[in-house]
């Protein structure tokens, strides 16, 4: 592998070569790497980026918001308007890194869907 998991990641690289983008388009990944071929497919990062990135929201956009209030006190329609597009804005950027991320390092740790291993019958 050249380079690091955390690296090729937060690029959006392949996590093989680091070379080329994994997706194509917003946050699909390709299903193959058009520099050394590797096959994208064997992993999938699942639901695990949208939880990071929303509980990172929360550690960083609540304490704002709450500042703002406090220091503040605008009218309630103030918030409404600032607080769901920094919101939208602040996943928006952080999904696909986070999800490239999640990506190299299921690749380099070669991890995968949990598999019942089929015991041996006992006669």
């Amino acid at each position: 592998m050249a380079g690091s998991a955390l690296s090729a990641g937060l690029r959006c690289r392949c996590p093989n070569c680091g070379e080329r983008p994994v997706f194509h388009g917003f946050l699909k990944f390709k299903e193959r790497c058009e520099a050394c071929g590797a096959d994208l497919t064997v992993a999938d990062a699942g639901d695990g980026p949208a939880f990071f990135v929303m509980f990172a929201a929360l550690i960083f956009i609540v304490p704002l918001a709450m500042f703002f209030e406090f220091g503040i006190r605008p009218p309630g329609w103030v918030h409404i308007l600032i607080w769901p597009p920094v919101t939208i804005a602040f996943c928006l950027t952080l999904l696909r890194p986070i999800k490239a991320l999640m990506f190299a390092l299921q690749w380099k740790h070669k991890a995968g869907e949990a598999r019942l291993v089929d015991e041996p019958k006992q006669e």
